[in-house]
């Protein structure tokens, strides 16, 4: 097995960030400036689920293209860290493979979503106080998790798009970013606080609030990771929150930011 060198790690690396969440956080910071050259934070709307078409099924064809295609930087990230090797005697693993390496598997469904909402309750909760502390100190714009009409695929694709957002940011941003942190030479307290550094950022059109509640989300995430090893909790975790927020706001009209 060829190990791959420091340069190339780096080039890799940004290739990924390039292709996902890297250029999101980008557009996130000229976002937030254009907002606030425009009008105080506080006035500003950030809108999360969005209509793409008046026509229903062009939007629904919108809206599933623009999930697959999320998801292809995470496919790019699981070929880059699956080794050639021989499935691991007497497991029904290959210790090669990048869903074993990074936890992102049904091994212990049971488990993993008790430790999913368990982690869903500590972080959302604080969010909503959060979410409503920033709006009173005017650094937070109005968040409208949903903007899309009413159809009969509306709460299906919102639920899609929820899963898309946890698979991506918690692949990428934890499992993927922390093994080849680890594998440049940097020290856990140092990956740790990149990885929620960029979740924190591809967060600021949103305002200071929601950055400063995913950035702390983010070590949470990812110190957790850490002693686990496994993705697939975090994964769960953040595909509830999103739901919750996606599709609560989409039945009852609830403005509410849980990132």
């Amino acid at each position: 097995m060829l190990v791959p060198s420091r340069r190339r790690l780096r080039i890799e690396i940004w290739i990924v960030l390039g292709l996902s969440l890297g250029q999101s956080a980008v557009y996130s910071v000229v976002q937030l400036l254009d907002k606030m050259t425009q009008a105080p934070l506080a006035q500003g709307t950030s809108t999360l689920n969005r209509s793409q078409s008046t026509r229903e099924y062009f939007d629904l064809t919108y809206q599933l293209l623009d999930i697959i295609f999320a998801l292809v930087p995470v496919l790019l990230v699981i070929y880059f860290m699956t080794e050639q090797r021989q499935p691991k005697a007497g497991t029904g693993y290959d210790s090669g493979s990048a869903f074993w390496k990074l936890g992102f598997d049904f091994a212990r469904p049971g488990r993993d979503l008790l430790q999913g909402l368990g982690l869903a309750a500590l972080i959302g909760i604080p969010s909503l106080g959060l979410y409503a502390a920033g709006r009173a100190l005017g650094i937070t714009t109005a968040i409208i998790p949903s903007a899309l009409d009413a159809y009969w695929w509306t709460i299906p694709v919102l639920i899609l798009s929820a899963m898309r957002h946890a698979v991506v940011e918690e692949v990428i941003v934890v499992g993927y970013l922390l093994d080849r942190f680890g594998k440049l030479g940097w020290s856990v307290p140092l990956a740790i606080f990149a990885s929620s550094m960029l979740r924190g950022s591809y967060h600021l059109y949103q305002g200071f609030g929601p950055f400063i509640g995913n950035a702390v989300m983010g070590v949470v995430f990812a110190w957790i990771y850490t002693k686990t090893r496994r993705v697939m909790p975090l994964v769960m975790a953040h595909a509830l929150l999103d739901i919750v927020a996606f599709v609560g706001f989409s039945l009852f009209g609830r403005s509410v930011g849980l990132g």
